[in-house]
């Protein structure tokens, strides 16, 4: 992972001592929480329903075992003993006091994290693949340009006051494990047919009140022309993107009112204006950032473990947990292991501090001191041994992060909803639990195959629904909770936005529809090996919606 050199540290450590000014101005009544505003979102602090909450960044869901042991701290000392890990790979704490915020964010410094630009209307945290440097369909490491985005966009002079927030996402394999289409920016590592390294360009794509699926601008974008490119997007955006309206004020807006054809002319003729020298990226720097993360050194091993195939034949549950939350590592011998953070009837990415101490230890024992955050508000651990797969599984389980659910029916993704957000307008959390409820980690979730199911308790869409295979976004009715279902939506390669497949249903009905949903499709799909998307693509929204509008929901648990 990257570390501070002498400059970061004293960027961050300036931004932290200008905060505390900031709070206590705030405190002593000096600020109004009108102008204070401004100030806590660029240092990530949200004033919620019921307390401020704190947003961290975590680069590219990239973390050490000392970062993880600092979030356990951090957790027990200001807030309730947990954290919150979000669909931007960061971490959110629910509960600090004001004063004690400038504290957290020197304590953040003294390991290499801050809070800078996770709020506000600028570039946010630049998230990637979950899997970056570990997969076999990885074509290079996105955590790199990731990185590089990172350090360009902090406090850009330009770029921190856009018309609304801004994303950027990048991939880096074959196989889109971070959403790119459903981001302002989307970058995908490509290599052109004289093999040299590149991005694919998307712009565009965003949730919340008005979904789009991102359109492609360039086809190749060379490697060295990776910061002069968005930054004529952001300029082309800055200039174009509306101010007078917040709910119009994304660039999937701009991209559809001003055409694909339009703004992809805009933005080429701002690249094209560039000093061409101004923002190249130097073969020499690239190389000195890519030499951060460079894999550590494994020995490759026997690609099947006799200790991992014995404990499989005697232990059921380990059995389920290696078949769902476990995917070869591109060395041989070496595995990919998913920590879900939705156990049963749990609050989805909810960890406490006991167990995020668990995760570090177990990172810096098995896993080379490194683990991710991913979008689906999981944590992996990217270097585990085959052989050592028991240990950690029983001392996952010592601390209840055994749960043998990754993609499954009950790996969902939910934001805080009404329990928290002074945005939201229905809960997201009891649903989720109910749900897992309903399904469990047994037989019947592995029967249904992989599913995604994703939750929002607002038209902000923070749980992605609109990208789920079957999205559920929580509306406020007549002061009644209601629940809006959409159905086939994909946050892969092939994204898609999800088809709403009529009226909402009550709290007391939404697991009641759920369940029809899932029983329809079992019945109607070709096999067990057919996943619910590819069964629902096949077949369209008919089947589901005549099951679920022309006979009973069913009842709830």
């Amino acid at each position: 992972m990257y570390h501070y050199d002498d400059f970061d540290a004293a960027f961050v450590a300036a931004r932290v001592e200008q905060f505390r000014d900031q709070v206590a101005r705030r405190l002593s009544g000096e600020l109004t929480e009108e102008q204070f505003r401004p100030h806590r979102l660029m240092n990530g602090l949200y004033l919620q329903l019921h307390s401020y909450m704190l947003r961290v960044a975590v680069p590219y869901g990239t973390l050490s075992s000392r970062q993880m042991r600092k979030l356990a701290e951090i957790a027990r000392k200001y807030d309730r003993g947990y954290g919150h890990f979000t669909t931007r790979q960061n971490i959110q704490f629910n509960w600090p006091a004001l004063k004690d915020t400038p504290d957290i964010l020197a304590e953040l410094s003294s390991v290499e994290m801050h809070a800078i630009q996770t709020s506000g209307n600028c570039i946010r945290n630049v998230t990637a693949d979950h899997y970056a440097g570990v997969a076999h369909d990885e074509i290079a490491d996105p955590r790199p340009y990731a990185e590089i985005l990172r350090q360009w966009s902090s406090l850009h002079p330009e770029f921190s006051f856009l018309p609304r927030k801004f994303k950027i996402a990048v991939n880096g394999a074959r196989h889109d494990r971070a959403v790119i289409q459903a981001h302002d920016i989307g970058l995908q590592v490509v290599r052109n047919e004289k093999n040299e390294l590149g991005f694919t360009v998307y712009v565009g794509g965003g949730m919340g009140r008005t979904p789009f699926i991102g359109r492609k601008v360039r086809e190749f974008l060379p490697e060295r022309d990776l910061l002069g490119y968005i930054e004529a997007i952001l300029r082309v955006y800055n200039l174009e993107g509306r101010r007078d309206n917040k709910f119009k004020a994304r660039i999937k807006i701009l991209m559809h009112e001003k055409t694909l054809e339009t703004l992809r002319g805009e933005i080429e003729a701002e690249f094209a204006a560039r000093d061409p020298k101004a923002l190249d990226l130097p073969p020499e720097d690239v190389a000195r950032i890519v030499a951060f993360f460079a894999p550590p050194e494994l020995e490759p091993k026997k690609p099947v473990s006799d200790r991992v195939e014995r404990r499989k034949g005697k232990d059921a549950r380990f059995a389920s947990f290696f078949a769902s939350n476990v995917v070869p590592h591109k060395t041989p011998g070496y595995v990919v292991v998913t920590v879900s953070l939705k156990a049963i009837g749990a609050v989805p990415g909810d960890a406490s501090a006991d167990q995020m101490d668990a995760v570090a230890d177990l990172a810096e024992d098995y896993s080379h001191d490194e683990l991710r955050v991913s979008h689906e508000q999981n944590l992996i651990l990217p270097h585990i041994a085959l052989d050592d797969l028991p240990a950690v599984y029983d001392r996952l389980a010592s601390v209840g992060l055994s749960t043998a659910n990754a993609g499954a029916v009950t790996d969902i993704i939910a934001c805080p909803g009404l329990d928290y957000c002074a945005l939201a307008t229905a809960r997201s959390i009891p649903v989720a639990q109910r749900i897992a409820q309903r399904f469990g980690d047994g037989a019947k979730a592995r029967a249904i195959g992989p599913l995604k199911i994703k939750i929002s308790g607002c038209i902000n869409a923070c749980g992605h629904h609109h990208v789920g295979h079957i999205g559920i976004l929580g509306l406020e009715r007549a002061g009644e909770e209601t629940y809006q279902i959409t159905l086939g939506g994909s946050a892969d390669e092939n994204a898609a936005i999800g088809q709403i497949t009529g009226p909402g249903f009550s709290s007391e009905n939404i697991v009641g529809a759920i369940d029809t949903i899932v029983e329809t499709y079992v019945g109607l799909r070709r096999g067990e090996d057919e996943a619910f998307i590819d069964a629902f693509r096949r077949v369209g929204l008919a089947p589901f919606k005549e099951a679920l509008y022309e006979r009973s929901a069913g009842s709830d648990i």
